[in-house]
């Protein structure tokens, strides 16, 4: 087998550096769609219904653009064209969802801000799966470590960003930061704007400063006979055989595979209730906004929603960037020692630990309650919030941490167990780890909120808090693989 050559540090980043865009926009749309679709007329329980469009569309999505592009070889490359391509969809939905009111003539807001949702979300998944592949593809073995880590640091530097510009263009730049029912605020407007420009252009250094290797190069780094593999892609299936192709790599995925499924299930279980509700736990927790302020059917009987409703969802919101921020700036600083942490104590010690630290970070949500006002410099400006909402940063940083893991740790621990001419297809398989559980948590976590804990918003965390912590316990059942060699079945 052919040796392939090491990458230097700018190679290494240059190949991840459009994920920075990618994360941006996908953090922005973290950190701000329970608030748009909040303002255009969705409660709490329907808002994670709204959600489940992001796992529906990975679970469709990423295994059929694995598997397209461990077969596509062209000018661009073989993961490049799809990245392309998604971005370019992404940004265009990231333009279109905030005006939702505009479309009025068309569909009901609410209805077309669902919709561009689900196109940003089918086209960020379009971006992630290859750009997964393609550190595989690029990084050897012996960098993978590192490859997988400059990729969270990445990843979180976007989400950083992405998170704290609604409140960067409210309390800098002075966008106004509320908006009535029906609306969209303005600073989360242009927000979406700026997103969609970094996404872009990131992306596009990626596909120029990146050259993939050539069909026969790559298998020859990868121990392949790349004659053999070209026959077998040229194959013509009927839908039929591609289909019972797939189901036999499902049968057949490798055994790390199916134990990081477990762990998969509780991390995203846990992030998916964190990214819906935040905003309203806090808003309840932290700005003391009673629930019914959250009920759809209390604000049509109410003339006018009273200023202070008003205000408190606006602050609530913009300091939910804030901790969407200051974790993904933790995870930043955290994957800067990830993979020498890794290398040193070994990754499920690494990944164990950071997720039980991040689901006790989740539970100790409930105990930071307090409404007192107060001053906060932020270094870009001066904010007045409540203490609970300071102390909230201090979670952040488990949060942080067990986010930088679940970035980094289960696909470096998984890249060794796939064989190089199906990395893809199993990459997209292996994001069912990822939507399932966010499928199930959607349908499950608005139903438990109204039913069981009355739309008190700040129990929901606890719950999640407690899958993390079932995850980091899951973790000491995987097994790591040996490197693996070629499959036989093509999808």
């Amino acid at each position: 087998m052919k040796q392939q050559p090491q990458l230097s540090f700018w190679q290494v980043w240059n190949v991840s550096f459009g994920f920075l865009g990618v994360q941006f926009g996908f953090a922005l749309q973290n950190a701000n769609v329970s608030r748009i679709l909040s303002d255009l007329g969705a409660d709490l329980h329907q808002l994670s219904l709204f959600w489940l469009v992001a796992p529906i569309m990975g679970l469709l999505v990423q295994p059929i653009v694995g598997a397209a592009s461990d077969r596509t070889w062209n000018r661009l490359g073989r993961r490049r064209p799809f990245i392309l391509a998604g971005a370019i969809a992404a940004a265009m939905g990231m333009f279109l969802m905030p005006n939702a009111p505009l479309f009025v003539a068309f569909m009901a807001p609410m209805l077309f801000g669902a919709l561009m949702l689900a196109i940003m979300d089918a086209s960020f998944n379009v971006c992630f799966q290859p750009f997964r592949a393609l550190v595989s593809d690029m990084v050897p073995a012996k960098q993978r470590n590192i490859g997988y880590s400059v990729q969270s640091l990445l990843i979180n530097i976007g989400a950083v960003v992405g998170s704290i510009l609604p409140f960067a263009l409210t309390n800098v730049i002075g966008l106004e930061n509320t908006a009535q029912a029906g609306e969209v605020a303005p600073s989360v407007i242009w927000a979406f704007y700026i997103g969609a420009t970094v996404l872009l252009g990131t992306v596009i250094w990626t596909v120029i400063r990146t050259k993939e290797y050539a069909p026969k190069e790559y298998y020859a780094y990868k121990g392949m006979d790349a004659d053999a593999v070209a026959r077998e892609n040229a194959e013509q299936k009927t839908l039929g055989q591609r289909l019972a192709g797939f189901w036999q790599l499902m049968k057949t995925m490798p055994t790390t595979m199916k134990q990081l499924a477990v762990v998969q299930f509780f991390s995203w279980f846990a992030l998916f209730i964190m990214w819906v509700y935040t905003m309203p736990a806090i808003t309840q927790h932290i700005w003391g906004l009673e629930t019914k302020w959250f009920d759809p059917g209390y604000l049509s009987t109410v003339a006018i929603i009273p200023e202070y409703v008003i205000n408190a969802k606006g602050a609530a919101g913009d300091w939910v960037g804030i901790m969407f921020a200051a974790y993904s700036l933790f995870a930043a600083v955290f994957s800067v020692f990830l993979a020498k942490l890794a290398d040193k104590i070994g990754r499920k010690w690494v990944y164990a630990g950071s997720l039980a630290l991040g689901g006790l970070s989740y539970i100790s949500f409930v105990f930071f309650q307090d409404l007192t006002p107060v001053t906060v410099n932020l270094l870009i400006t001066q904010v007045e919030v409540p203490v609970g909402a300071v102390n909230l940063l201090l979670p952040m940083i488990g949060v942080g941490i067990a986010w930088a893991a679940i970035l980094a740790m289960p696909y470096a621990i998984l890249a060794g167990s796939l064989p190089a001419n199906k990395t893809g297809v199993y990459m997209g398989i292996f994001n069912f780890t990822i939507a399932a559980p966010q499928i199930v948590s959607g349908l499950l976590s608005g139903w438990i909120l109204s039913s069981v804990f009355a739309n008190e918003a700040k129990y929901i965390i606890i719950v999640a808090g407690v899958s993390m912590v079932l995850g980091a316990i899951s973790v000491f059942w995987v097994q790591e693989g040996q490197e693996a060699q070629a499959a036989t079945t093509t999808p």
